[in-house]
């Protein structure tokens, strides 16, 4: 996710305290060129108390919430503005330039005109609306299923959706890099928990050969392209093995949807598969469609299940009517304009080829919306990350939890507003910075 950056969890403690110490002794320095001591009345330097930064005691000052007001100024795409200065943006979901779209934003100001700002109760009651509605059928269109329900929040999509429908007496097979999301959905639920090797649909085979048979459901989640890693699924190999085994097989479509496929409509068009080849398509509203939430699509004995009784819907508020509105017509500029897509590639494998040619380890990824820089050591994450910024490159460092132990990377997010020479300018700069660490 975009955002603040991550705190450095995980580390050793003897990383931890140099990685402090050096901070400090920075900060102090930096203080000490800017804020030479001022004598007092006695003609005596003042006490040392005065080189303490503002931002050590003020929370207005405090580096976190200054990083949180990055996102505060105007919309994030291939640019973002940070206090007065244009940075090239490599932080934002906004892979196909939606985000501030004309026709999207006059399509929330209707419905905001039409229905206000809040559906004001859960569906269930009275929150619903005729939009969320049109909003489902597009969707379920989309992945040529028979129904949809949309959530209000895609976390919790994952969470409630797989904490309701599977229980003790099941099992959950994984990718090993899925989503938090989908692991609390899996806890919550009880269901025995196993993951498999990351895109390794052999091991999956051979876990579900011994054990399949020890449990009444089994449910097989699968990302259509893996946020950290930037790389894709053999989906066939996996609807092969679910069909084998009768196990459910659940996609997570949260950065493959507008990014995947000749129209950008994801995975499902990669591949060229008929929608009830998956059983459960999850996506999100937040990434390629400019809004805000989640959705189930897929039988309408799912839907109907999951909007009865689901907690994470039957008892939430309908989603806001401008954020369905927005999504939808995002879906529709999707449909009507699938060069954003088709664009958004060009620029992710320009990225990728530039990147591996000046040496710089860009681990499983495909070359699409999400691509990383792996350094290993988190400190040379954080550095790095530090070093693009004074060059006015936005991207946000990765540190353990978020990514296994020994894999700190930076994480490039790609949209179809890059142009080629802010691509170029960046790999040179990332690879010159590489190399001075």
């Amino acid at each position: 996710m975009t955002g603040a950056r991550r705190p450095l969890r995980g580390l050793t403690t003897a990383l931890k305290e140099r990685l402090i110490q050096e901070s400090l002794q920075r900060r102090l320095r930096q203080v000490e060129r800017e804020q030479p001591a001022q004598p007092t009345p006695s003609g005596r330097p003042s006490a040392p108390e005065t080189s303490v930064p503002e931002s050590w005691c003020r929370f207005d000052q405090h580096p976190g919430y200054q990083q949180l007001r990055i996102l505060n100024e105007g919309v994030a795409g291939a640019t973002t503005v940070i206090e007065g200065e244009t940075f090239i943006n490599y932080s934002s979901y906004n892979y196909l330039g939606l985000a501030g779209h004309p026709e999207i934003n006059a399509a929330a100001k209707r419905a905001i005109d039409r229905y206000g700002t809040s559906a004001s109760a859960s569906r269930l009651v009275s929150g619903e609306r005729p939009i969320h509605r049109e909003l489902e059928r597009a969707l379920a269109a989309l992945h040529d299923v028979e129904d949809c329900v949309v959530f209000v929040s895609g976390h919790a999509t994952n969470v409630s959706t797989i904490g309701h429908l599977f229980g003790p007496k099941d099992l959950v097979v994984h990718d090993a890099l899925i989503h938090n999301s989908a692991l609390l959905g899996i806890e919550l639920s009880g269901a025995r928990r196993v993951p498999f090797a990351h895109n390794d649909w052999q091991a999956l085979d051979r876990l579900l050969a011994q054990s399949r048979l020890q449990y009444e459901r089994v449910l097989i989640i699968v990302e259509g392209v893996y946020s950290m890693d930037g790389d894709v699924p053999d989906l066939p190999r996996f609807v092969e093995i679910k069909r084998r085994h009768r196990a459910f097989l659940m996609v997570d479509e949260a950065h493959s949807l507008g990014v995947l496929g000749e129209g950008g409509r994801g995975i499902q068009e990669h591949f060229r598969l008929p929608g009830a080849d998956v059983d459960i398509w999850m996506g999100t509203l937040s990434k390629a469609l400019a809004g805000c939430g989640g959705y189930i699509a897929g039988p309408l004995a799912l839907v109907e299940h999951l909007k009865c009784a689901a907690p994470g819907f039957v008892y939430s508020v309908g989603m806001s009517p401008p954020l369905a509105a927005s999504a939808l017509a995002a879906l529709s500029v999707l449909s009507a304009e699938p060069w954003r897509a088709q664009r958004l590639r060009e620029r992710g494998r320009q990225f990728l080829e530039l990147a591996r040619v000046r040496g710089v380890d860009t681990g499983l990824s495909a070359g699409l919306s999400v691509i990383p820089a792996i350094t290993g050591s988190s400190l040379r994450a954080a550095r790095l990350a530090e070093a693009l910024f004074r060059r006015r490159i936005n991207v946000q460092p990765i540190l353990y939890p978020a990514v296994p132990e020994g894999s700190a990377r930076l994480r490039f997010f790609v949209s179809s507003e890059h142009s080629i020479e802010q691509i170029g300018s960046t790999v040179e700069a990332l690879a010159e910075e590489l190399q001075r660490l």
